[in-house]
C-alpha cells in the first residue's frame, strides 16, 4: 500500500487579519504553529512516517512542515521545495482587506475572485514591489510563467507538471509521502486524485493542519480518503473556511 498525506498550513497572520494573502510570504501565527504540532503529534499516534515530503517556497507552509516534523522527532526527512506548490496568486489584490475590497467592488465581484473557478483578479505589473520578480527565491521562473494573477484553474496548470512528474513518481522506492502547502495548490491534486469536477472542486474546503490521508494499492489505485482528527472539530474548521467566501455582509473573511 501507498499513502499520500496532504497539510494545508496552519492560521496565518493575515488569515486573522482577513487579508488577501496569495504569494505573500508571511508568518505563522501562534495559533497556526500549535495546529501544526497537534497534527504532527497525531500523524504519530497514528502511525504514520512519511519518508519523503514536498512544500512551498511560502515560510507558512515551511514552518508548519517544520513544526510538525519536530513533533514527530523526524526533522530529519527528506524536504523538497517548489514554487509550483505556493498559494494562488491574488494578483493586485494581495495585501488588501477582504471586506474593504467588497465594499470597493461589490460581493459578487470579489466573490468571484475567491472562489470560480476561471476567473482571475486584477493582475499585478510585473515590476510591482509584490511581484514575484521582484524577490529573488523565484529568479529560477522566466517572465512568462511569473504568475501576475491567477484563478484557481490556472493554479492548477501550474501544479500538476510537478505533481505528476516529481511527487508521484517518489512512490517508485517510497511508501508514504507528504506534501504540506496551502488551500488552492491542494486542491488541485485532490480534485485530480478523486476525479471532482470544477463545480465540486471550488465547493470543497480544505481545513487547516488536518492531514487528509489518502491510500492506494500497489497499481496506485485510490482506495480510501479520510481526514485524521476529531469529526466535530474538522467540520467546524472547515465551515470556517467556507464562510471566507461569504459576502460582506456576512463577515466576508
Amino acid at each position: 500500500m501507498k499513502t499520500l498525506i496532504l497539510v494545508r498550513h496552519g492560521e496565518s497572520a493575515w488569515n486573522k487579519l482577513n487579508l488577501f494573502t496569495g504569494w505573500t510570504d508571511v508568518d505563522l501565527t501562534e495559533t497556526g504553529m500549535q495546529e501544526a504540532w497537534e497534527a504532527g503529534k497525531l500523524l504519530v499516534s497514528e502511525g504514520y512516517r512519511p519518508e519523503l515530503c514536498f512544500t512551498s517556497y511560502l515560510k507558512r507552509a515551511v514552518k508548519t512542515l517544520n513544526q510538525m516534523l519536530d513533533a514527530m522527532d523526524m526533522d530529519w526527512l527528506p524536504v523538497q521545495k517548489s514554487w509550483r506548490l505556493n498559494e494562488k496568486s491574488y494578483g493586485a489584490i494581495q495585501g488588501l482587506n477582504k471586506a474593504d475590497t467588497a465594499a470597493k467592488y461589490g460581493d459578487e465581484q470579489v466573490l468571484l475572485w475567491r472562489r470560480s473557478f476561471d476567473v482571475q483578479p486584477p493582475a499585478l505589473d510585473l515590476h510591482d514591489e509584490r511581484s514575484p520578480r521582484m524577490d529573488p527565491r523565484y529568479n529560477e521562473i522566466p517572465d512568462n510563467l511569473i504568475p501576475l494573477t491567477e484563478s484557481l484553474k490556472d493554479t492548477i496548470e501550474r501544479l500538476m507538471p510537478y505533481y505528476r512528474g516529481t511527487i508521484m513518481p517518489a512512490f517508485e522506492n517510497r511508501n508514504t509521502l507528504m506534501v504540506v502547502a496551502h488551500g488552492n495548490s491542494l486542491r488541485g491534486i485532490v480534485k485530480e486524485l478523486k476525479g471532482m469536477s470544477n463545480e465540486e472542486i471550488i465547493k470543497f474546503n480544505l481545513p487547516t493542519a488536518v492531514p487528509y490521508v489518502f491510500t492506494f494499492d500497489e497499481k496506485m489505485n485510490l482506495v480510501e480518503d479520510k481526514m485524521l482528527g476529531d469529526p466535530d472539530v474538522i467540520a467546524a474548521k472547515m465551515q470556517s473556511v467556507a464562510n471566507q467566501a461569504k459576502p460582506s455582509a456576512n463577515k466576508l473573511a
